[in-house]
């Protein structure tokens, strides 16, 4: 049990996937203006994302490595990335037209989210059980979801002071995110 806990607790906070690992920086820095864009398309990418590792963990071990197909994997999991994202984006139109408005464009660019693929590849190289990659997946999302919103949370808040022309927009995101890097880095001694 504590193994479970420290595989979550690691990918949540120590090998974060986007201060640590640097996947997932694209939705990361276009994203994250404000602070609602940022928990909706964090909160989409972790179903997502735990959906899709553990499919592609499915798919892995029950077709892929029976027929020794394992180079196929990247396809595999792309395609199951993409289908998923398509099946969620239907019935989220379906069931709430809201919702489907306010996610928009964002969900359509989970599928090209790398720390979707990579949370997948990593599970599978680190020939972690079914339960441990669900573990893992959940760690990971829940990781992106609170980078995401602390980041759009303090963009909102730096939109608003004086800032010299030099530094303003991109500079000071890019400033931002390494100082939460930083922070995060801190977690790092904690693993073990």
């Amino acid at each position: 049990m504590t193994d479970l806990a420290l595989l979550l607790f690691g990918a949540l906070l120590v090998n974060n996937f986007v201060l640590a690992q640097f996947l997932g920086l694209c939705p990361f820095m276009g994203i994250t203006k404000s602070y609602d864009t940022a928990l909706a398309t964090g909160l989409a990418t972790t179903f997502v994302l735990a959906l899709s590792s553990v499919t592609s963990y499915l798919l892995y071990h029950a077709i892929l490595v029976p027929l020794d197909l394992q180079f196929l994997r990247i396809i595999v999991f792309i395609v199951v990335i993409a289908g998923l994202v398509q099946l969620i984006q239907y019935y989220i139109h379906a069931t709430s037209p809201v919702l489907h408005q306010l996610l928009g464009l964002y969900l359509p660019l989970i599928t090209s989210n790398c720390a979707v693929l990579g949370v997948a590849l990593l599970a599978v190289n680190q020939q972690l059980t079914l339960l441990q990659t669900l573990i893992f997946s959940i760690g990971a999302a829940g990781g992106f979801t609170l980078v995401m919103v602390l980041f759009g949370a303090i963009r909102e808040v730096l939109d608003h002071p004086d800032v010299p022309d030099a530094f303003q927009g991109t500079p000071l995101a890019l400033l931002t995110a390494g100082l939460m890097s930083l922070a995060f880095m801190g977690f790092q001694g904690l693993a073990g």
